[in-house]
């Protein structure tokens, strides 16, 4: 069933339609063959259903409404300005000043492709214009995007909480710490490339530092405390309880068209490019969930699942053996597979195993969304270089850019060590609350003179109790 899926993608099949096929395909041949059940079929419409109904889904297209807006709004363009100017005078001070960009972008935006895109136009030609080196100008933006990808409100921690079944809370809370070692990773490569290599990363001059005093420091305000009051808006509601996901995700897209009316770029060709590009997302994704549940169906329905737990449950060095061969599995993948397709189609194979072998899910999970930053950055098709690609000027050459992107793909690397080797920069974020275990409720058989709980918060009044 792989195999024969790789040969779908390689012809250039949709990937949705591809799994659907290749599914259906394979079931009917195990139908034939005796190895499948006809009516195991019958599942597949409540499984739609049970997708179509999925009320944590609802939080994609909010975020990406969000970010689809904040994108044109003006807020990209004010922090990187008053940022530059601040870090103007230190050598990789554009650098840094990307960097923090890039991660006050991925709290509010949550999206790669707006980070990218605003970072790439503004920064990538005053980066030129001074003299830094082209592969760390590229690496940079095209990095401090993916940062996104880890950083609430990612939008593949949405879908890894789906997938593995758990509460989007806590993998946003699981996030945090790694999302900050990754930006002083990317920080302490800038500052040593200062050391080194000094001349790639040159000062602003005097002359391109024209904010001081008061209108630097109202510039910079400007672009960090509208971000910090949505980033509070958005992690801070869910994060506390006082929000699902779903309702952080609504108050965020609300919140991003109260900052571009501020902004005075709220517009009708604005909206409906937000709500187009939200509009296309969202069915993308929806498509691909629904072909991976036809190819799990089947895949199941063939004992699929029960190989795969075997062969991964085999490996020699038990945990450690089946951290370091998942990972080195899912990052080949990201080398052909974007990470909704790898969120989809793996991951679901994967959490069993996890749990099985006694590993922490909501760890898991931000591991591999740490992994699955890096199918942003590599070729041949990380959509973060495509992204800048798209909107570097001309005389920027491809393999730069491609180049550009390999320290950064290490240091990504480098971070997923440190959570297999550090699991409390995971866990110590994550709320501690007393475990309930379904098997261990008991609810005490009527007494003589009992009524009967007549009521679903009575039931549940005695579920507390006990």
């Amino acid at each position: 069933m792989f195999g024969g899926l790789i040969v779908f993608m390689l012809i250039g099949y949709p990937v949705a339609f591809s799994l659907a096929a290749v599914g259906l395909f394979f079931g009917f041949i195990g139908i034939e063959l005796g190895y499948f059940q006809m009516s195991l079929l019958q599942a597949l419409p409540d499984r739609v259903f049970g997708i179509l109904s999925n009320d944590l889904l609802l939080a994609i297209p909010f975020f990406t409404f969000m970010g689809a807006i904040l994108e044109r709004c003006g807020l990209a363009e004010d922090l990187l300005e008053g940022m530059g100017q601040l870090f103007g005078p230190v050598r990789g001070g554009l650098a840094y000043s990307v960097i923090a960009v890039g991660a006050i972008l991925g709290a509010t935006t949550g999206t790669v492709a707006a980070s990218v895109i605003a970072m790439g136009l503004i920064s990538l030609p005053v980066m030129m214009r001074y003299g830094y080196n082209m592969r760390i100008a590229t690496g940079v933006i095209a990095a401090s995007g993916t940062i996104a990808q880890l950083i609430p409100p990612a939008l593949v921690l949405i879908v890894l909480a789906d997938q593995l079944g758990l509460s989007v809370g806590d993998l946003y809370a699981g996030a945090i710490g790694p999302s900050i070692v990754q930006v002083l990773l990317f920080a302490l490569f800038i500052f040593l490339v200062s050391l080194f290599r000094p001349e790639y990363v040159p000062a602003l001059p005097a002359a391109a530092r024209t904010l001081r005093g008061w209108p630097l420091a109202r510039k910079i305000l400007w672009g960090v405390v509208p971000s910090l009051v949505l980033i509070f808006l958005v992690l801070g509601t869910i994060l506390l309880g006082i929000a699902t996901p779903t309702e952080g995700g609504a108050m965020g897209a609300v919140g991003a068209l109260a900052l571009a009316v501020a902004q005075r770029r709220l517009t009708r060709a604005l909206l409906w490019q937000g709500m187009g590009s939200t509009m296309r997302i969202t069915a993308m994704v929806i498509f691909i969930l629904i072909g991976a549940t036809v190819f799990g169906l089947v895949f199941r329905g063939m004992d699929g699942d029960l190989w795969v737990e075997h062969m991964l449950t085999s490996l020699p060095g038990g945990q450690m053996g089946f951290l370091l061969a998942v990972n080195l599995f899912i990052f080949v993948l990201a080398f052909f597979l974007d990470f909704f397709e790898i969120a989809f189609i793996v991951i679901p194979l994967l959490a069993p195993v996890a749990a099985k072998l006694g590993i922490d899910l909501v760890w898991f999970g931000v591991l591999i969304g740490a992994n699955l930053q890096t199918s942003f950055m590599h070729p041949p098709f990380g959509f973060a270089l495509f992204y800048l690609r798209g909107v570097a000027p001309k005389e920027v050459r491809s393999s730069d850019i491609y180049w550009g992107a390999v320290p950064w793909v290490v240091m990504q690397l480098i971070l997923v060590a440190i959570i297999i080797f550090w699991p409390g920069l995971v866990t110590d974020f994550i709320p501690k609350s007393a475990p309930v275990e379904p098997t261990r409720i008991e609810i005490p058989a009527d007494q003589p003179g009992d009524a009967a709980p007549d009521s679903a918060a009575e039931i549940e009044r005695l579920l507390k109790q006990r």
